[in-house]
This record gives structure tokens, sequence and C-alpha cells, in this order.
């Protein structure tokens, strides 16, 4: 990756640091060969930990919130003032990377422990947030932290139940949390100043241009359902074909309608990630399937458009072989727009440091979503290797990450709360 006017590697005064610390923090998880760290698992409790150890050596006051949230807070130089919010989400897919999200938080930790390091103070405070339940995996729920801080939560996610049965609110409260105390997190806006999020790009566009940052425009609207088809069960030797309700032939129809739905629409795009077949044995014609469709486009009436021309399609796939469809939208989130005068710190942060200021727009959901209906957000997008995300395969330079904490920096050095 060519860098142009960014540091050599013997005047890299962060991003070895950095680096070491999301290789630390990759080590908890739930698994041992792999990174998994889901909202509410002992791997999140001792990332969480960890987490709260860095703050408090970066000169912050840490805590975890009522949402399972990890919270540091470094005072302006006056106590009580308003914060400008920095940070991502510690929780990952299954056999993530180890920088999604990860990236954001620890990055925000180090450009606090700098202005410590240094003495300085802002005329605003600076806090960090490292939420916890951004990816959505282990509940039928998402964004569960950031919605808790800009005062969006429903307090029904307590009854959300993972796939063994266990309540969220349970696990929250185990987990040191308080699932009766989320609406008292959220935050008063004349209390935050906006918020800003150091994310990967998880996409091409700045490899290919050679970039290593770049400042996004827009965040993706994207809204998730669970499909449940139900057919009927029967023996596979004894059922004639033409008499089948096969629950599964109907969903490999409905998961390939998805596909042309979504293609037939200019950038919007549709993802069955998930398939679970029941009573799942070889001899035994398929009598339920349940899988997950998750939708996403930067206009909020294209994607509802072609979620439209989806339902129809399935609901018809349903009626012409004899199963019963139930759909079941567990999550929509708007498109979002970046401040532009936040977009416009940020470029003037990047160009400070001698490289062009790329604007793109996010195809991925980001906390940065939930964060908007509180605050005016911005995003700074690292390049990462093939724009490649949600895979061990994440990769992206010390280089890149020293620029990315030297550019924070600036933004908040240069900032004026007024």
């Amino acid at each position: 990756m060519s860098l142009g006017t960014a540091p050599t590697q013997n005047t890299l005064a962060h991003g070895p640091a950095l680096m070491q610390r999301l290789d630390a923090l990759a080590r908890f998880s739930e698994d041992p060969d792999r990174l998994t760290r889901t909202f509410l698992s002992p791997a999140h409790r001792q990332a969480a930990d960890q987490v709260l150890a860095w703050m408090r050596e970066a000169g912050m006051t840490a805590r975890t919130d009522a949402a399972g949230n990890v919270v540091g807070r470094y005072e302006g130089d006056r106590p009580g003032r308003p914060a400008l919010l920095l940070g991502s989400h510690i929780d990952t897919v299954r056999d993530a990377g180890k920088y999604d999200g990860n990236l954001g938080v620890l990055a925000a930790i180090a450009v606090v422990g700098e202005l410590h390091r240094r003495g300085e103070r802002l005329p605003f405070a600076v806090e960090v947030l490292g939420f916890g339940d951004e990816e959505g995996v282990r509940f039928p729920v998402t964004l569960t932290g950031s919605s808790t801080v800009a005062g969006t939560v429903d307090p029904a996610v307590a009854d959300a139940v993972d796939d063994n049965g266990l309540r969220l609110g349970d696990l929250l409260r185990d987990f040191g949390g308080d699932p009766d105390g989320l609406q008292a997190e959220a935050r008063r806006r004349d209390r935050v100043l906006g918020y800003v999020e150091l994310h990967i790009e998880q996409g091409p566009v700045l490899e290919a241009e050679g970039l290593p940052l770049g400042v996004v425009t827009a965040i993706n609207g994207a809204a998730r359902y669970n499909a449940t088809v139900r057919g009927m069960a029967g023996h596979a030797g004894t059922v004639p074909m033409d008499l089948r309700r096969d629950a599964l032939a109907a969903a490999a129809s409905m998961v390939l309608a998805v596909e042309r739905c979504a293609q037939a629409r200019r950038e919007v795009v549709a993802t069955v990630g998930q398939l679970d077949v029941q009573p799942g044995a070889v001899n035994v014609i398929p009598g339920a399937v349940r899988f997950a469709i998750d939708i996403r486009a930067p206009d909020d009436s294209d994607r509802l458009a072609a979620m439209a021309e989806m339902t129809a399609a399935l609901e018809g796939i349903a009626r012409g072989r004899g199963v019963d469809l139930t759909l079941d939208r567990y999550h929509d989130a708007g498109a979002v727009r970046c401040d532009e005068a936040l977009m416009e710190r940020l470029e003037t942060a990047i160009r400070r440091h001698g490289l062009p200021a790329r604007r793109l727009p996010s195809g991925a959901g980001h906390d940065a979503m939930a964060m908007a209906s509180l605050t005016p957000v911005g995003m700074l997008f690292l390049r990462c290797r093939g724009g490649i995300s949600h895979n061990p395969a994440e990769s992206i330079t010390v280089e890149d990450a020293d620029l990315a904490i030297r550019v924070l920096l600036d933004l908040l050095r240069q900032y004026d709360p007024a």
C-alpha cells in the first residue's frame, strides 16, 4: 500500500502500540481458534474489562453502563463541559477479523492517552464509547448499545432471546448492566457536541485509489427480517414429488427471488446469510425452514420498494408451493447523512497531513446510525486490504493506523465547540 506523504516506520509514534493492543484484544474470544465475541458473552466481559483498564491508563474515568457499553470520559479544561464522543464497537461477528469496530475504540483511547501524556485539556470533554451490540449476531436485535446512549432503545430488547433460549435482560444483569435502567442512559442533546467514529472501510475503494483515509458522506439504510416457511415433513421415500410441501425447496426459490429483486434496483443489496432447516434429517422432507434477509440501500425509498417487491414474490412462491410464510422485521434503520461540518473538519485534518480528502458512502451499518438521532455524526474510513471485512483476513497497515490517530488528534485540537 503506497502511503504518499505518510510517515515512515522510524517516525511512527502511535501505530505500533495500537496494533499491539488490537492483537491483544483479539485474544478475548469464545472460540480458541478464531475470533468470535458476541454480546454479553464471557469473552465480551473480558474484553470490556481490558478496555476499561486501558481507558483508565489513558487518564479517563471509566465505567460499564446499563447497556453493557464501556464508557470513558476525559474532562475538558473545566469539569462538566459538553463532550465530543468518539468510539465504535467491541463485539464481533463469528470468525471475525480483529479490526472491525475494535479499531475505532482503541484508536480513540490512544488519542485521549496522547492528550493525557502531554497534559492537554480541551475546551470540551472527550468521551470514548465501546458499544457492545453493533453486529446483532447473538440476539434478533442490533445497535442496542448506541441506541441506548441515543435515547431510542426499545425496553423490549430485554426480552430478546438467543438460540439457546437465554434472555438478553438476564444476561445483561449478570454482565453488570441494568435492563431496567436503559432509558436513564440517554444523553441530553445539550451535553453532546457530536459523535465521530473511525472504522475500516470494509470495501475496496480507498485501496484502489491509493488513499489511506476517507470521509464518509452517508450510511446505507438497512432492514433485517426473519422468514419462516412451514410445509409438511414426511418420509423421503414414500411421499410422491407432486404431493410434497417441501419447505426447503420453497425457501430455495425464495432465496433466489431475494437476489433477483435486489439485482433489479441500482445500489440495493440483499443477502440471505442464515438458513435453519427442520427437522434436518437426510431422509425426511423438510417441514420448516427459517432464513434471514438483510437488505440495504443508500436511498430508503429504493430499499422499501425493493422489499415490497420481495414480499410479493415470496408470498407468490408460498402460494404456488402450498406452504405458509411468515415475515418478521426485527431491525429497520433509515439511511443516515453525515454532518457536513464534521465532514469538512475531517477533510481539513486529512489535508493538513498532505493527503487528499476523498468522500465516499458506507454500504455497511455502524453505531453512527443510531447516534445520528442524538447528535451530528462523522465517520473516518481507513483502508483495508482487498476491502475484506467480517473475515479473519481483515488487514490494515501500522502506517495507516498511525496516520488515523494523528488525524483524529488534529481534529480534536482544532475543534471549536462553538
